[in-house]
Protein backbone atom coordinates (compact mmCIF):
# COMPACT_ATOMS: atom_id res chain seq x y z
CA UNK A 1 0.00 0.00 0.00
CA UNK A 2 1.82 3.29 -1.40
CA UNK A 3 1.53 6.60 0.99
CA UNK A 4 2.82 10.54 -0.51
CA UNK A 5 5.76 11.64 1.36
CA UNK A 6 7.71 14.77 1.20
CA UNK A 7 11.54 14.63 2.30
CA UNK A 8 13.26 18.34 2.75
CA UNK A 9 16.81 18.83 1.60
CA UNK A 10 19.25 19.46 3.94
CA UNK A 11 21.06 21.88 2.52
CA UNK A 12 19.02 24.33 0.18
CA UNK A 13 15.85 23.18 2.10
CA UNK A 14 14.01 21.86 -1.19
CA UNK A 15 11.25 20.14 -0.86
CA UNK A 16 10.70 16.95 -3.29
CA UNK A 17 7.29 14.98 -3.17
CA UNK A 18 7.39 11.11 -3.17
CA UNK A 19 5.51 7.82 -3.10
CA UNK A 20 7.16 4.77 -0.66
CA UNK A 21 5.39 1.90 0.01
CA UNK A 22 3.89 2.04 3.51
CA UNK A 23 3.85 -0.72 5.72
CA UNK A 24 0.80 -2.49 7.00
CA UNK A 25 -1.74 -0.92 10.31
CA UNK A 26 -0.90 -2.11 13.83
CA UNK A 27 -3.26 -3.52 15.75
CA UNK A 28 -5.89 -1.20 16.40
CA UNK A 29 -5.70 0.52 19.84
CA UNK A 30 -8.61 1.79 22.37
CA UNK A 31 -9.99 5.06 21.12
CA UNK A 32 -8.45 4.48 17.23
CA UNK A 33 -10.04 3.50 13.79
CA UNK A 34 -9.18 2.27 10.36
CA UNK A 35 -10.35 4.11 7.92
CA UNK A 36 -10.30 3.86 3.99
CA UNK A 37 -10.31 7.31 2.64
CA UNK A 38 -12.41 8.13 -0.17
CA UNK A 39 -10.96 11.55 -0.88
CA UNK A 40 -7.89 13.75 0.36
CA UNK A 41 -7.44 17.90 -0.02
CA UNK A 42 -4.73 18.76 -0.79
CA UNK A 43 -2.58 21.81 1.35
CA UNK A 44 0.67 23.49 1.49
CA UNK A 45 2.84 22.21 4.15
CA UNK A 46 4.27 24.64 6.72
CA UNK A 47 8.41 23.27 6.80
CA UNK A 48 8.66 26.12 9.07
CA UNK A 49 6.35 25.31 11.78
CA UNK A 50 6.84 21.71 11.84
CA UNK A 51 11.03 22.64 12.54
CA UNK A 52 9.45 25.07 15.15
CA UNK A 53 7.80 21.81 16.77
CA UNK A 54 10.45 19.55 16.22
CA UNK A 55 8.40 16.97 14.77
CA UNK A 56 11.03 16.95 11.24
CA UNK A 57 11.63 13.49 9.77
CA UNK A 58 13.27 11.89 6.78
CA UNK A 59 10.04 11.08 5.10
CA UNK A 60 7.25 13.38 6.42
CA UNK A 61 3.29 11.98 5.50
CA UNK A 62 1.20 14.32 2.66
CA UNK A 63 -2.12 15.05 3.33
CA UNK A 64 -4.50 15.61 6.32
CA UNK A 65 -7.82 16.51 4.97
CA UNK A 66 -9.66 13.23 4.24
CA UNK A 67 -12.80 12.14 3.93
CA UNK A 68 -13.66 8.48 4.32
CA UNK A 69 -16.39 5.21 4.86
CA UNK A 70 -18.34 6.41 8.08
CA UNK A 71 -16.33 9.21 8.80
CA UNK A 72 -14.38 12.62 8.27
CA UNK A 73 -12.10 14.70 9.90
CA UNK A 74 -8.02 16.48 9.83
CA UNK A 75 -5.49 14.50 10.93
CA UNK A 76 -3.26 15.60 13.54
CA UNK A 77 -0.06 17.78 12.99
CA UNK A 78 2.06 14.69 14.56
CA UNK A 79 0.31 11.77 12.09
CA UNK A 80 2.44 9.26 10.95
CA UNK A 81 0.16 8.42 8.34
CA UNK A 82 -0.65 9.98 4.98
CA UNK A 83 -4.33 10.85 3.98
CA UNK A 84 -2.82 10.23 0.34
CA UNK A 85 -3.12 6.50 1.05
CA UNK A 86 -6.06 4.13 0.83
CA UNK A 87 -6.20 3.06 4.61
CA UNK A 88 -5.27 4.91 7.44
CA UNK A 89 -5.09 4.91 11.30
CA UNK A 90 -6.87 7.67 13.32
CA UNK A 91 -7.77 8.54 17.02
CA UNK A 92 -11.67 9.17 17.27
CA UNK A 93 -10.92 12.67 18.45
CA UNK A 94 -10.19 14.31 15.38
CA UNK A 95 -13.24 12.43 13.15
CA UNK A 96 -16.41 14.07 12.50
CA UNK A 97 -19.71 12.54 11.51
CA UNK A 98 -20.22 13.39 7.35
CA UNK A 99 -24.39 14.13 6.33
CA UNK A 100 -25.46 12.11 3.27
CA UNK A 101 -26.12 15.14 1.31
CA UNK A 102 -22.10 15.92 1.07
CA UNK A 103 -19.98 14.12 -1.60
CA UNK A 104 -16.71 13.01 -0.05
CA UNK A 105 -14.47 15.60 -2.54
CA UNK A 106 -16.62 18.15 -1.02
CA UNK A 107 -16.13 16.99 2.83
CA UNK A 108 -12.17 16.81 2.20
CA UNK A 109 -12.16 20.54 0.57
CA UNK A 110 -14.31 22.27 2.95
CA UNK A 111 -13.21 20.91 6.22
CA UNK A 112 -9.66 22.86 7.07
CA UNK A 113 -10.93 25.89 5.05
CA UNK A 114 -13.69 25.75 7.29
CA UNK A 115 -11.73 25.33 10.52
CA UNK A 116 -9.67 28.54 9.13
CA UNK A 117 -12.54 30.26 8.59
CA UNK A 118 -13.95 29.77 11.80
CA UNK A 119 -10.81 30.49 13.75
CA UNK A 120 -10.63 33.35 12.41
CA UNK A 121 -14.07 35.13 12.43
CA UNK A 122 -15.66 33.47 15.24
CA UNK A 123 -12.79 32.36 18.07
CA UNK A 124 -10.47 35.53 17.29
CA UNK A 125 -12.54 38.20 16.04
CA UNK A 126 -16.04 37.41 17.73
CA UNK A 127 -17.87 38.57 14.19
CA UNK A 128 -21.25 39.44 14.36
CA UNK A 129 -24.71 41.28 12.19
CA UNK A 130 -23.87 44.21 11.09
CA UNK A 131 -20.05 44.40 11.24
CA UNK A 132 -18.44 45.33 8.49
CA UNK A 133 -14.84 42.64 6.96
CA UNK A 134 -12.39 43.12 4.47
CA UNK A 135 -11.57 39.44 3.26
CA UNK A 136 -8.21 39.46 1.44
CA UNK A 137 -7.94 37.34 -1.13
CA UNK A 138 -11.57 36.84 -1.23
CA UNK A 139 -11.25 34.63 -4.64
CA UNK A 140 -8.95 31.85 -3.09
CA UNK A 141 -10.19 28.76 -1.54
CA UNK A 142 -9.77 30.06 1.57
CA UNK A 143 -11.41 33.13 1.19
CA UNK A 144 -14.17 32.29 -1.09
CA UNK A 145 -15.19 30.22 2.73
CA UNK A 146 -14.27 32.93 4.94
CA UNK A 147 -16.97 35.68 2.60
CA UNK A 148 -19.80 32.57 2.99
CA UNK A 149 -19.14 32.47 6.36
CA UNK A 150 -19.09 36.08 6.94
CA UNK A 151 -22.05 36.54 4.92
CA UNK A 152 -23.99 33.77 6.87
CA UNK A 153 -23.58 35.52 10.45
CA UNK A 154 -24.69 38.92 8.89
CA UNK A 155 -21.72 40.84 8.03
CA UNK A 156 -20.80 43.16 4.56
CA UNK A 157 -18.24 41.83 3.30
CA UNK A 158 -15.40 43.95 1.17
CA UNK A 159 -12.57 41.99 -0.50
CA UNK A 160 -9.69 42.51 -2.66
CA UNK A 161 -9.63 40.85 -6.13
CA UNK A 162 -5.61 39.97 -7.45
CA UNK A 163 -6.79 39.44 -11.13
CA UNK A 164 -9.68 40.28 -13.24
CA UNK A 165 -10.88 36.39 -13.16
CA UNK A 166 -10.94 36.77 -9.62
CA UNK A 167 -12.90 39.91 -9.75
CA UNK A 168 -15.72 38.31 -11.99
CA UNK A 169 -15.29 35.34 -9.77
CA UNK A 170 -16.40 37.50 -6.46
CA UNK A 171 -19.06 39.49 -8.21
CA UNK A 172 -20.85 36.30 -8.97
CA UNK A 173 -20.85 36.04 -5.41
CA UNK A 174 -24.54 35.88 -3.90
CA UNK A 175 -25.32 37.15 -1.38
CA UNK A 176 -23.05 39.96 -3.16
CA UNK A 177 -20.12 41.71 -1.98
CA UNK A 178 -20.30 45.41 -0.82
CA UNK A 179 -17.09 46.09 -2.82
CA UNK A 180 -14.36 44.43 -4.34
CA UNK A 181 -11.49 45.82 -4.54
CA UNK A 182 -8.94 45.25 -7.85
CA UNK A 183 -5.27 45.32 -6.73
CA UNK A 184 -4.05 43.99 -9.70
CA UNK A 185 -2.82 46.92 -11.62
CA UNK A 186 -1.22 48.22 -8.62
CA UNK A 187 -2.79 51.19 -8.98
CA UNK A 188 -5.58 51.15 -6.47
CA UNK A 189 -5.02 52.40 -2.50
CA UNK A 190 -7.08 49.66 -0.55
CA UNK A 191 -7.29 52.07 2.86
CA UNK A 192 -9.24 54.91 0.87
CA UNK A 193 -11.25 52.25 -0.57
CA UNK A 194 -12.19 50.57 2.59
CA UNK A 195 -12.99 54.25 4.25
CA UNK A 196 -14.80 55.49 1.31
CA UNK A 197 -17.14 52.59 1.34
CA UNK A 198 -17.70 52.85 5.79
CA UNK A 199 -18.00 56.56 5.42
CA UNK A 200 -14.79 57.10 6.79
CA UNK A 201 -14.91 54.58 10.28
CA UNK A 202 -12.56 52.07 9.22
CA UNK A 203 -13.67 48.00 8.75
CA UNK A 204 -14.26 46.35 12.14
CA UNK A 205 -12.27 42.81 10.78
CA UNK A 206 -9.52 42.48 8.80
CA UNK A 207 -8.80 38.93 7.91
CA UNK A 208 -5.21 39.63 5.82
CA UNK A 209 -3.36 37.27 2.95
CA UNK A 210 0.11 38.25 3.98
CA UNK A 211 1.10 41.88 4.06
CA UNK A 212 3.93 43.85 2.99
CA UNK A 213 7.13 44.64 5.77
CA UNK A 214 9.70 46.30 4.15
CA UNK A 215 10.83 49.30 1.91
CA UNK A 216 10.34 48.25 -1.89
CA UNK A 217 13.35 47.39 -2.47
CA UNK A 218 13.43 44.52 -0.08
CA UNK A 219 10.45 42.76 -1.77
CA UNK A 220 9.46 40.67 -4.93
CA UNK A 221 7.67 43.22 -7.73
CA UNK A 222 4.44 40.81 -7.42
CA UNK A 223 4.51 41.02 -3.33
CA UNK A 224 4.78 44.82 -3.89
CA UNK A 225 1.76 45.09 -6.19
CA UNK A 226 -0.77 42.37 -4.82
CA UNK A 227 -0.27 42.83 -0.99
CA UNK A 228 -1.10 45.72 1.45
CA UNK A 229 1.42 47.40 3.68
CA UNK A 230 1.05 46.91 6.90
CA UNK A 231 0.52 50.63 7.37
CA UNK A 232 -2.51 49.91 4.83
CA UNK A 233 -4.19 47.64 6.89
CA UNK A 234 -3.62 49.90 10.68
CA UNK A 235 -5.09 52.85 8.74
CA UNK A 236 -8.31 50.66 7.14
CA UNK A 237 -9.12 49.22 10.47
CA UNK A 238 -11.93 50.80 12.78
CA UNK A 239 -11.91 51.72 16.39
CA UNK A 240 -12.00 48.44 18.66
CA UNK A 241 -11.21 46.97 15.61
CA UNK A 242 -9.47 43.23 15.14
CA UNK A 243 -6.47 43.01 12.72
CA UNK A 244 -6.45 39.01 11.96
CA UNK A 245 -3.16 38.53 10.43
CA UNK A 246 -1.43 35.19 8.56
CA UNK A 247 1.86 36.53 8.11
CA UNK A 248 3.93 34.94 10.99
CA UNK A 249 6.72 36.96 10.77
CA UNK A 250 4.65 40.47 11.09
CA UNK A 251 6.75 43.39 12.98
CA UNK A 252 5.00 46.26 14.54
CA UNK A 253 7.16 49.57 14.94
CA UNK A 254 6.52 51.65 18.19
CA UNK A 255 4.37 54.08 15.69
CA UNK A 256 2.38 51.20 14.35
CA UNK A 257 2.12 50.00 18.48
CA UNK A 258 0.57 53.45 19.24
CA UNK A 259 -1.91 54.05 16.15
CA UNK A 260 -3.45 50.56 17.58
CA UNK A 261 -3.31 51.47 21.08
CA UNK A 262 -4.87 54.80 20.11
CA UNK A 263 -7.61 53.17 18.06
CA UNK A 264 -8.27 50.27 20.83
CA UNK A 265 -7.84 47.36 17.94
CA UNK A 266 -6.43 44.45 18.17
CA UNK A 267 -3.96 41.65 16.05
CA UNK A 268 -4.30 38.07 16.35
CA UNK A 269 -2.30 35.44 14.20
CA UNK A 270 -4.25 32.70 12.23
CA UNK A 271 -2.68 29.49 12.90
CA UNK A 272 -5.12 27.05 12.95
CA UNK A 273 -2.89 24.31 13.77
CA UNK A 274 -3.75 25.58 17.59
CA UNK A 275 -6.86 23.34 17.57
CA UNK A 276 -4.53 19.74 17.84
CA UNK A 277 -1.68 21.06 19.70
CA UNK A 278 -3.68 20.91 23.38
CA UNK A 279 -6.05 18.65 24.64
CA UNK A 280 -7.61 21.24 26.53
CA UNK A 281 -9.31 22.51 22.96
CA UNK A 282 -11.01 19.20 21.88
CA UNK A 283 -14.38 19.59 22.70
CA UNK A 284 -14.28 23.39 21.10
CA UNK A 285 -12.34 21.91 17.94
CA UNK A 286 -14.87 18.89 17.59
CA UNK A 287 -17.70 21.19 17.81
CA UNK A 288 -16.42 23.33 14.82
CA UNK A 289 -15.55 20.06 12.70
CA UNK A 290 -19.49 19.29 13.06
CA UNK A 291 -20.81 22.92 12.45
CA UNK A 292 -18.76 22.78 8.93
CA UNK A 293 -19.97 19.48 8.05
CA UNK A 294 -23.46 20.86 8.86
CA UNK A 295 -23.11 24.00 6.71
CA UNK A 296 -21.53 22.56 3.97
CA UNK A 297 -24.86 20.06 4.18
CA UNK A 298 -27.24 23.17 3.91
CA UNK A 299 -25.57 25.06 1.63
CA UNK A 300 -24.04 27.69 3.15
CA UNK A 301 -20.60 26.70 2.37
CA UNK A 302 -19.96 26.31 -1.15
CA UNK A 303 -16.45 25.46 -1.98
CA UNK A 304 -13.91 26.48 -4.52
CA UNK A 305 -12.95 23.16 -5.79
CA UNK A 306 -11.36 22.04 -9.03
CA UNK A 307 -11.66 19.16 -10.43
CA UNK A 308 -11.01 16.02 -8.63
CA UNK A 309 -7.58 14.13 -9.50
CA UNK A 310 -6.46 10.06 -9.32
CA UNK A 311 -4.17 9.70 -6.51
CA UNK A 312 -1.23 9.34 -9.29
CA UNK A 313 -1.56 12.48 -9.98
CA UNK A 314 -1.18 13.78 -6.87
CA UNK A 315 2.58 14.31 -6.50
CA UNK A 316 2.59 16.37 -9.30
CA UNK A 317 -0.44 18.52 -7.81
CA UNK A 318 1.15 18.82 -4.05
CA UNK A 319 3.84 20.44 -5.56
CA UNK A 320 1.69 23.22 -7.70
CA UNK A 321 0.15 23.71 -4.23
CA UNK A 322 3.32 24.07 -2.71
CA UNK A 323 4.24 26.80 -4.32
CA UNK A 324 0.98 28.64 -3.89
CA UNK A 325 -0.05 28.21 -7.35
CA UNK A 326 -3.24 27.00 -7.83
CA UNK A 327 -6.50 28.77 -6.88
CA UNK A 328 -9.00 26.22 -6.34
CA UNK A 329 -8.53 23.79 -3.85
CA UNK A 330 -7.32 20.07 -5.37
CA UNK A 331 -8.77 16.98 -4.27
CA UNK A 332 -7.91 13.45 -4.75
CA UNK A 333 -10.23 11.11 -5.36
CA UNK A 334 -9.97 7.24 -4.85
Amino acid sequence: MKGLYFQQSSTNGEITFVFQEKENLPITEDNFVKLQVKACALSQINTKLLAEMKMEKDFFPVGREVAGIVLDGILPLDSEDPGLCEVIRVHEHYLVHKPEKVTWTEAAGTIRDGVRAYTALHYLSQLSPGKSVLIMDGASAFGTIAIQLAHHRGAKVISTACSLEDKQCLERLRPSIARVIDVSNGKVHIAESCLEETGGLGVDIVLDAGVRLYSKDDESAVKLQLLPHKHDIITLLGVGGHWITTEESLQLDPPDSRCLFLKGATVAFLNDEIWNLSNVQQGKYLCILKDVMEKLSAGVFRPHLDEPIPLYEAKVSMEVVQKNQGRKKQVVQF
